[in-house]
């Protein structure tokens, strides 16, 4: 095998990976996460791609202090966020599958 076979194969990967990697980041952006706190007195749609599209507040909740209320918001948008990032780990893993990279490189791109 020469040089040039070689530099042709690792393109032609580079390309793949590249594909992959990109139509991975589409699918996270229209992936959506919902998630919710205090017995869905919160909840919060996100997409994988941290774009939160939706906060919903029981009106029951909004009778009580506002230190309440916000720890529920951040406790949501955590618990979203959670969600998110874990799919997302999944799919761009997934999408450096068969890429010939080393165990823990692949986690880079």
């Amino acid at each position: 095998m020469n040089i040039n076979m070689l530099m042709q194969q690792a393109q032609r990967m580079q390309k793949d990976m590249e594909s992959n990697i990109k139509k991975a980041k589409e699918e996270l952006a229209q992936t959506e996460v919902h998630a919710e706190a205090g017995g869905g007195l919160v909840k919060v749609t996100m997409t994988c791609r941290h774009v939160v599209k939706r906060i919903e507040i029981n009106p029951e909740l909004l009778q009580d202090e506002a230190d309440m209320i916000e720890d529920l918001i951040a406790a949501a948008m955590n618990d979203a966020a959670r969600q998110a990032e874990a799919i997302s780990e999944e799919k761009m893993k997934a999408a450096n599958a068969g890429t010939g990279l080393p165990p823990g490189l692949s986690g880079l791109f």
